[in-house]
Order: structure tokens, then sequence, then C-alpha cells
């Protein structure tokens, strides 16, 4: 499909139907899940397990190919916690025994792995075997199918490159890639860097840019027109 077909005012009602799906099944399934939270296909987003939090405008898009789980083995006593202005992409896991703390800001790409468990001894391969904290702090930004392994800690600001598997420390403010990943470059630390809180800290409310946008680029969408989009489309649509 070549553009979004709906008018504004049923994009706004689906968004509304969906927020509840979201109040009513999803969210009981956290310990804790701050206000401002945009969740798009919750169906196919799995949260199992106790000890669960994350915090405000928590973003996170899935897809029926690539849900999105989050998952504390229920034995464990572990804990996952998601720090304010997260997104997490399709087919993102966090699986956690122990500990796994993700700071505010955060970008996470398509099917990044990230877990603080070997989940299977070299001998004993019942139980989750060894197990360290991961730790990323604000504003960290991992590229498609990047894997965390155990015991890691990212630092601020820092980027992990696409399809890197992390298994040591990564400094603040420096750009790492590779298997196992390595830092690359060094990110200026006197450079200002945009985060996603801004998106919620402008001049204006994150909703009205987002609701001017869709007014702006909906606009000449009719309910008749996205139908046929969807039962007969063409080159034009």
């Amino acid at each position: 499909m070549r553009k979004d077909h709906r008018p504004s005012y049923l994009k706004k009602w689906l968004a509304r139907l969906n927020d509840r799906y979201v109040a009513r099944y999803l969210a009981p399934q956290f310990d804790s899940l701050g206000g401002g939270f945009e969740i798009r296909n919750p169906r196919c987003v799995e949260v199992m397990g106790p000890n669960i939090h994350a915090g405000r405008r928590l973003h996170v898009m899935a897809t029926s190919d690539a849900p999105v789980r989050l998952i504390v083995w229920p034995e464990s006593g572990g804990r996952i916690e998601i720090g304010d202005y997260v997104a997490l992409s399709p087919g993102v896991r966090i699986t956690c025994s122990k500990s796994i703390t993700i700071g505010h800001g955060c970008s996470i790409a398509q099917r990044v792995f990230i877990t603080d468990a070997d989940w299977h001894d070299l001998y004993h391969r019942i139980y989750p075997g060894k197990e360290e904290p991961v730790v990323l702090e604000d504003n960290v930004w991992l590229g498609d199918q990047v894997i965390v392994t155990k015991g890691v800690r990212i630092g601020r600001n820092s980027i992990v490159g696409a399809g890197s598997v992390v298994t040591r420390d990564v400094p603040a403010n420096a750009i790492a890639a590779g298997n196992p990943a390595n830092v690359v470059k060094e990110l200026d630390p006197g450079h200002p860097i945009t985060t996603r809180a801004a998106l919620f800290q402008g001049p204006q409310p994150y909703e009205i840019v987002e609701q001017a946008f869709d007014e702006k680029y909906l606009a000449t969408n009719t309910l008749a027109g996205w139908l046929r989009s969807m039962w007969r489309p063409d080159r034009t649509m």
C-alpha cells in the first residue's frame, strides 16, 4: 500500500479502540506502566512473568510476524525495568532471569534480543544457567538484530551497529559494531544530542503535532476510498 488511505477520524477512532484494548488486556500484565503509551498491534505483544515495569511514553510497534516479547522467568525473581520515552520495534525480545534495565530514551530496533542469562548450563541444561544483570543507560540506540548478552552495560548515548553481538561493556558516547562488538568510533561528548524525550517536551504536546500531521496528510481521504484500497487496490493506491 503506497499510503495510509484512512480518513483522519477513522484513524483517531481506531487508535482509541487500540488504547482501550491495551488498557483492558495488556496493561494489567505489567507491574507498572506509565501514561502516554502508544502500543500498536497489542495482540502481537507478549508480557509474561512478574516484575515487568515500564515508564511513561512507551512506544511499541509489533507485527504478526515479529511480535514483541517481554519475559521474566517466573521462578527467578528477575526484573525488567524500562524507563521513560523508550521505543521497541517489531521482533524485540527481552528475556530476563536476574535483572535487565533499559534507561530513558532508548531506541531498540527490529529483532533485537536482550538477555541476562545463558538459559542452559553447559552440563545442566534445564535451568537458566549463568546470569548477570544487563544495563542500557539513557539514550542507547541498538540497531537491527543486535544481540546483548548477560553482564553487559552499554553507556549513555552509545550506538550499537546492526547485527552486532555485545558480549562486553560499551562505554558512554561510543559506536560499537561487530561480533563480538568493539568500539569503532567515539561520539563528540560536546555535541548536543536530540533524544526521544524531545518529542514530548517541545512547545506543543506530541498528540497535537501528530494530529496536525494526520489532518494535513489524510485530509483528502474518504471512507469509500479506504474501503476500495482494502478490497480493490490498484497502482493509484
